[in-house]
């Protein structure tokens, strides 16, 4: 059962673009249907180990706990008791600044939006906002060249830094984006998380790989966010779903417990109201810290 249960959780499922439906009834295998949490099994230490491993366990809550319920769909990701009002009722551009120094400094909690060059970063932004063009979106790889800072409802920003990888800039520019952005993770307390976006309608990508462990070395914070999970290439190209458990298994190289995870959609939704409300806690239990 508990090798069932992992098969699960470790190997996203859902149909073809074709047949793609609604976020709401998305049949993702993420399920906890036997679940984790009876205490009248006796295998119940055992599934708190394996929830441990695979599952990202937020304050506030026991591994032998867990039921189906509290398990975010098309993620890792377990809700618990710090998970609050995710709605976004406002949004405002702040400032860009080429250098982490110049960052606003107000002490307001922030989560940074990361990932190679056109992996679908300004989509996303404008998909969890609800608002066209917030952040820039366009069919040139590599125009977010400044650290963006945009408040959402007056208490906490949403930050969209520089993507890494192929930009339509030159080699001198990419290497100063990629120290400052380093800069801005290393000096920043007021970061909570990063949000490291991986294109999910293509294989794994060392330059993804390399950017998470450079984060895991650093002990920054992070939760894998796949993008493009709505799309796929045709013919012999695996499906997002076969190259999310591919990433998956690469990371657990790295990692004895694996980072939070969730599936996403600028086209369809997919992913938007979970993806809040697992920010929601990880914000509320830092502004309580």
């Amino acid at each position: 059962m508990l090798l069932q249960l992992r098969h699960r959780l470790l190997s996203p499922n859902f149909p073809s673009p074709r047949t793609f439906p609604s976020p709401k009834t998305l049949p993702i295998s993420l399920s906890l249907r036997a679940s984790i949490s009876q205490n009248t099994n006796p295998q119940s230490s055992q599934s708190a180990a394996f929830a441990r491993t695979v599952l990202f366990i937020p304050p506030g809550v026991e591994p032998d706990e867990i039921t189906e319920e509290k398990v975010l769909p098309g993620s890792n990701i377990v809700l618990g008791p710090y998970a609050g009002d995710a709605k976004i009722k406002q949004v405002d551009f702040v400032k860009s600044s080429n250098r982490p120094k110049d960052c606003p400094r107000d002490e307001r909690p922030e989560f940074a939006m990361l990932g190679r060059s056109n992996v679908g970063k300004s989509s996303l932004i404008n998909s969890l906002v609800r608002k066209k063009e917030v952040a820039l979106t366009s069919k040139k790889p590599g125009k977010t060249q400044l650290i963006n800072h945009f408040l959402v409802n007056k208490s906490w920003y949403i930050v969209d830094l520089p993507g890494y990888g192929f930009a339509n800039a030159p080699e001198s520019a990419r290497m100063d984006w990629s120290s400052f952005t380093k800069g801005y993770f290393l000096n920043r307390d007021t970061l909570v998380s990063v949000l490291l976006l991986v294109d999910a309608s293509v294989p794994p990508q060392k330059i993804d790989l390399d950017c998470a462990n450079w984060l895991g070395r650093n002990n920054i914070p992070m939760t894998f966010v796949f993008t493009k999970c709505d799309k796929a290439k045709g013919g012999k190209a695996k499906r997002p779903d076969e190259n999310i458990r591919d990433f998956q298994q690469l990371i657990r190289e790295s990692y004895r417990q694996h980072p939070p995870w969730i599936m996403t959609s600028s086209v369809t939704g997919l992913g938007r109201d979970e993806l809040l409300l697992h920010m929601s806690q990880l914000r509320n239990y830092w502004d309580q810290e």
